[in-house]
């Protein structure tokens, strides 16, 4: 019968060679599996921690005792005689001579009267607080009607937008009457000048009084300015 197979292809010439390189291996794993050493694992003390509590004592506050203060002298019983004879002059004489139709003069006693006298005040003198501060006649309300009535919105300020308050002082004299109108902090625009003008409209107001005495008191208004 005629071979199909190549040479190349025949596996049987080559048998021998895998068998005993199988043998080789098989043999090596053997011998590998008898010398291998097993080692066991021991565990590794770290040690313990000990801790030792010591108890705190209580350590007792000392005071340092005072010694108690010494006891008050006793009063002295010695009896101390101060000399006093002075010699006092008569305030009155006896007459030994008088009988029934002896005229006695009437005692009149003497009255002292302390009178304090009013202090005044000088005509200069202005004040800022007073007992009884100046008041405009008819109260809050009627110096409040007065100035919607009287006071005029300037053009300029008008036409500029400006608003705002204007803080004006004066004095209100003995009399009642404002003098010295001045403009603490103004907002310009005629806003000032107006303000000035309506104060010096204003009627007569009740003078402030120290002690019951008229005096000239520096009185401060807030006028406002405000645009509709």
């Amino acid at each position: 019968m005629e071979a199909k197979k190549t040479p190349k292809a025949d596996l049987d010439s080559k048998r021998k060679i895998f068998l005993q390189i199988g043998i080789v291996i098989a043999l090596g794993a053997a011998l590998v599996a008898f010398e291998w050493k097993h080692y066991e694992r021991s565990g590794r003390d770290l040690g313990t921690l000990e801790i030792d509590f010591i108890d705190e004592e209580d350590i007792p506050i000392t005071r340092q005792e005072q010694p108690p203060p010494p006891p008050p002298p006793e009063p002295s019983q010695e009896l101390i005689i101060v000399e006093d004879d002075v010699e006092l002059e008569e305030e009155f004489t006896i007459d030994i001579d008088a009988d029934v139709f002896t005229e006695v003069q009437e005692f009149i006693p003497v009255i002292m009267v302390d009178i304090e006298e009013e202090e005044e005040f000088a005509e200069d003198v202005i004040f800022t607080v007073v007992e009884d501060q100046p008041l405009y006649p008819g109260g809050e309300e009627a110096r409040l009607r007065f100035l919607e009535e009287n006071l005029r919105y300037p053009l300029v300020a008008r036409e500029a937008g400006i608003q705002g308050t204007v803080f004006v002082t004066f004095v209100v004299e003995r009399d009642g009457s404002v003098t010295d109108v001045r403009i603490l902090r103004g907002i310009g625009g005629g806003c000032d000048e107006e303000a000035i003008r309506v104060v010096k409209l204003m009627p007569r107001w009740e003078p402030g009084r120290q002690r019951g005495q008229a005096v000239r008191v520096q009185f401060s208004m807030p006028i406002r300015f405000i645009l509709t």
